[in-house]
């Protein structure tokens, strides 16, 4: 018997999946455990595993996003009739949350009811909102919702056979096959010079965590100089020992954050609502650059770490943060957080705190600035580094306090080892 394939929740935050590719075509031998495709969540790249055995019979989105819980194929045995149980599935999607994803308004979702899928294209956000000339809003399956939004059809045009009048994949096929026309707004959106690109679910997870984060707790920064001249001559040294290990300006100040915050717990400490979590592991998250945005891997227990497994680590998951390979594992249990924009020339800026931490530390390049030394004028290597803390969990006093404690650290880096 057929078998229908549904969009699996892939992580706890998820509520779409978007489809890179597949591993498997219609007509393949599926056996369980075999990748059938690749799907991009909102934390990472992960592969959707077969757990039937059969034949591929259909495929219903080939790429693009796809909420959790919908179709996208059907497994079973060779030359079986599947479409039966694919309309069957369609027909049987729950009034109640066809209502939440397709029919909410703009108010309903500022009262946190399920958001309806998030245009890509002028022609999908068009064929979402609109109403039919009789005032009614358009109900639509999501298999028929992407066959529509990628045959550029208006589902204002068509007429839903499905029960109250629904949409279905049997309804945009007579479409095609008849010639509907695409929306008016696509025809004149040609004309215009503009270039809309899709938002990965990674960029709205860091949009939406972000935004959270910015708006509810409340920010103040503290900002340090610090001089980096003995760090400078430490971190030759400790390469000429270990090579060809290197160890990056990056690294030591992992470190000696690490070795702050076991002297410090209260900049260690979590916001929970009710009460504040004095975390006693010290997992540094550091923030990695990529296409989409900025990925936050951590690393566990990094008071226990030497130099060079910090290096080790840092660079694993930096390779396979640009790969999109991190796994949701490796990106949580973060108790602080380091953003480092130094190798871009950036002296000084302030960045947003990562949740659940209470705290993030911005980072600035290594520059060359005239200083006094004992009454001197002198050319100095200097660092400005800025804390970002939640006033809720860390006070000013609290913050400076951690920030002293890192510039001696980082000014003198046998306080880290020692």
């Amino acid at each position: 018997m057929a078998e229908v394939l549904k969009m699996p929740r892939m992580s706890d935050t998820m509520e779409e999946g978007v489809i890179v590719a597949w591993h498997k075509k219609v007509g393949d031998k599926i056996e369980p455990g075999d990748i059938l495709a690749e799907v991009e969540t909102d934390k990472a790249t992960m592969d959707l595993e077969s757990y039937q055995e059969g034949t591929l019979l259909y495929i219903g989105v080939e790429k693009g996003a796809v909420p959790v819980d919908s179709v996208i194929a059907v497994i079973g045995e060779e030359g079986e009739d599947y479409k039966e149980a694919l309309e069957a599935e369609e027909s049987s999607a729950p009034e109640e949350a066809e209502a939440q994803t397709e029919d909410a308004s703009p108010a309903d979702s500022d009262k946190g009811s399920v958001e309806p899928k998030k245009s890509e294209t002028p022609v999908e956000d068009t064929s979402q909102q609109a109403a039919h000339e009789d005032g009614k809003r358009v109900k639509v399956s999501p298999l028929a919702r992407n066959m529509a939004n990628e045959s550029g059809l208006d589902l204002n045009a068509i007429k839903g056979s499905g029960e109250g009048g629904r949409i279905v994949k049997r309804d945009i096929e007579k479409a095609l096959e008849q010639g509907v026309s695409g929306s008016s707004l696509a025809a004149a959106a040609s004309d215009v010079a503009f270039e809309e690109i899709p938002v990965s679910q990674m960029r709205k997870t860091i949009a939406r965590r972000l935004a959270e984060s910015k708006f509810t707790a409340p920010h103040f920064y503290l900002t340090i100089e610090i001089d980096m001249g003995t760090a400078i001559q430490a971190r030759k040294r400790i390469n000429e020992m270990i090579a060809p290990d290197k160890v990056s300006f990056n690294d030591l100040v992992i470190k000696a954050c690490a070795a702050a915050l076991k002297l410090h717990p209260a900049v260690n400490s979590s916001w929970m609502g009710d009460h504040i979590r004095r975390n006693r592991d010290v997992n540094i998250g550091v923030a990695v650059a990529v296409d989409e945005g900025l990925l936050v891997p951590v690393i566990k227990n990094t008071d226990q770490k030497n130099l060079t497994a910090i290096n080790k680590e840092v660079a694993q998951f930096a390779e396979k943060a640009r790969d999109k390979k991190l796994q949701p594992d490796e990106m949580q249990g973060n108790t602080f957080t380091i953003s480092n924009l130094g190798m871009f020339g950036i002296e000084e800026f302030t960045a947003i705190i990562n949740p659940p931490d209470a705290c993030i530390l911005a980072v600035g390049a290594i520059t060359e600035k005239p200083v006094v030394v004992n009454g001197e004028l002198a050319v100095g290597n200097r660092m400005r580094v800025t804390l970002s803390c939640d006033h809720r969990v860390v006070d000013g006093a609290t913050g400076a306090k951690f920030l002293a404690d890192l510039k001696h650290m980082l000014e003198d880096p046998l306080r880290m080892i020692v």
